[in-house]
């Protein structure tokens, strides 16, 4: 009986020492395309910024809503959004000397890792393809907004990240070059990504009363 007992009472503290590291199901959040999206910015003639944006995004996050170590995302951005307010810029950028949207008519981005870092802020570490290519990237991400309510009653959050990466790593190797001047456009590749996501939780239905007999 006293050994039953000590073996109870073992049991009792490891369940207690066990459960608080159990985290609670994160949930998945909808990105927001109407308050989402991804810029990037190019140097032209290695004297000035070009910046553009793609308009369209769609995907899901996972988040538990306070522990940025849940998060895990899931981003699908529409190639053919591409705009840099500049219509033949535009069209050459779709064409198959660069994104080829014709072909590919999607980036995507897929996580796999959060590092932790000061403040709430983290890195997202993930695969990203564009252009048929898929290379591990490794996102900046600021700490997460404080979670609030929507008009509709929906709860929001929203964070930012930022990556630079070579456009040649992804097979966009067309250029031109300016004599005394070089390339026309850089290979660096400077991104933002700004993201808000809603969750609205799902309202079980009442129980179903039993057919009378």
């Amino acid at each position: 009986m006293k050994r039953f007992s000590s073996l109870l009472a073992a049991a009792v503290f490891a369940a207690a020492v066990i459960a608080p590291s159990v985290s609670a199901a994160a949930d998945t959040w909808q990105i927001d395309p109407a308050h989402s999206a991804a810029q990037f910015s190019v140097t032209h003639l290695m004297i000035s910024t070009v910046r553009g944006e793609f308009g369209a995004m769609s995907g899901t996050l996972e988040y538990d809503g306070k522990d940025v170590s849940s998060i895990k995302a899931d981003v699908t951005i529409d190639a053919t959004s591409i705009t840099t307010r500049n219509e033949y810029r535009d069209k050459d950028l779709k064409s198959d000397h660069f994104f080829d949207v014709a072909k590919f008519p999607t980036l995507t981005f897929k996580s796999k890792k959060v590092v932790p870092g000061k403040a709430g802020a983290f890195q997202l570490v993930g695969d990203l393809t564009m252009h048929g290519v898929t290379k591990e990237v490794t996102l900046d991400v600021t700490a997460p907004s404080k979670i609030i309510k929507g008009m509709r009653g929906e709860s929001r959050v929203g964070a930012s990240a930022s990556t630079k990466l070579n456009r040649q790593d992804f097979g966009l190797t067309f250029n031109a070059a300016v004599e005394g001047v070089g390339a026309v456009v850089s290979d660096t590749v400077a991104i933002t990504i700004d993201l808000e996501a809603m969750f609205t939780p799902t309202v079980a239905a009442p129980p179903t009363a039993p057919a009378k007999k």
